[in-house]
């Protein structure tokens, strides 16, 4: 008999199926640092959303044979360490396919609309005193027409464009930054940043992508474009971000993630207050379908390892 130990439970608000094996199931809403290796002692699995597993921490854990990622970045697990301890590494994948694309949409399109200010003039009393039917405020813009320049042809990105096309817009992938040779049906960096007028983010975080869009990209891009990053906070240099916006250099921006997260020490980019910037709180991939195909994929994971036949390793 297996035991199996969820160290942050909370951060998957819907139904998880236990495994059809036999086993022992032991969760937590959260766990601090602290609190992993008494937690996991006498644990072979560990399912982690967030929660971080480092070197240390798996040392102290020689029964572990299984981590359980309930997400699709393990930038919380040691890989290395686990590889030299002999401990699987399992995520999840393709859950996310709609949710995240939807996400990304309804940025572009809030954003296009001027949806933020519109509802900001509203509320205090723009259209009771227009003389006219309606209340013209700040412009606003179609989708069709645009050009979506995304960066990231993954999954998310390639979706994010069918759905922008369907739109009406024009669609581009970015080749990487700094590359000299361009692939077929790719664009170059400089040039897809020059083009945008939605440059959207949906590549992972990595040493090569650290503060991929600052200031020097922001300067290149078009002073009426708009910028959507539903990837990774740490893409975006938030502070030439905010100086972007605040001088008039970019029409608007919608992000859902930060570079920590969640913002204990509070955000510039949320406490800005700018009309022409959204920020949500990381949950591009929580809608109740993609969270409910993520619970169901993390179970699918633990049986197939269980059953000698591993899926999704990392």
């Amino acid at each position: 008999m297996y035991r199996i130990v969820f160290l942050d439970r909370a951060s998957l608000p819907v139904a998880v199926r236990r495994p059809a094996f036999a086993h022992d199931w032991a969760e937590y809403d959260a766990t601090a640092p602290e609190q992993v290796i008494e937690r996991c002692l006498d644990a072979e699995v560990v399912i982690s959303n967030k929660v971080r597993l480092d070197a240390a921490a798996l040392a102290a854990l020689p029964q572990l044979k299984l981590i359980a990622v309930a997400a699709t970045g393990v930038n919380n697990v040691d890989l290395a360490a686990a590889r030299r301890h002999g401990i699987a590494v399992a995520n999840i994948r393709g859950y996310a396919e709609h949710s995240v694309p939807e996400h990304a949409l309804m940025l572009m399109l809030a954003l296009l609309r001027n949806l933020p200010a519109y509802q900001r003039e509203l509320a205090a009393g723009a259209w009771n005193a227009s003389p006219h039917f309606c209340h013209f405020g700040p412009t606003i813009r179609d989708l069709h027409g645009r050009t979506v320049a995304i960066v990231g042809a993954g999954t998310l990105g390639r979706r994010s464009a069918e759905l922008a096309r369907a739109f009406g817009a024009e669609t581009l992938f970015a080749e990487h930054r700094g590359t000299a040779t361009v692939r077929d049906g790719y664009t170059a960096f400089d040039e897809a940043l020059a083009r945008a007028d939605v440059l959207s983010l949906h590549c992972p975080l990595t040493e090569a992508t650290r503060n991929l869009i600052g200031t020097a990209e922001l300067a290149a891009m078009k002073p009426d474009a708009i910028l959507v990053n539903t990837a990774r906070g740490g893409l975006v240099d938030e502070a030439a971000l905010l100086a972007a916006l605040r001088a008039g250099r970019l029409a608007g921006a919608g992000v859902d993630v930060l570079h920590e997260e969640p913002p204990r020490q509070g955000n510039a980019l949320i406490e800005a207050g700018l009309p022409n910037l959204i920020v949500t709180p990381h949950v591009g991939w929580a809608s109740f379908e993609a969270m409910s195909r993520l619970a169901a994929q993390l179970v699918d994971n633990i049986e197939a390892w269980a059953d000698g036949s591993p899926q999704n390793l990392v």
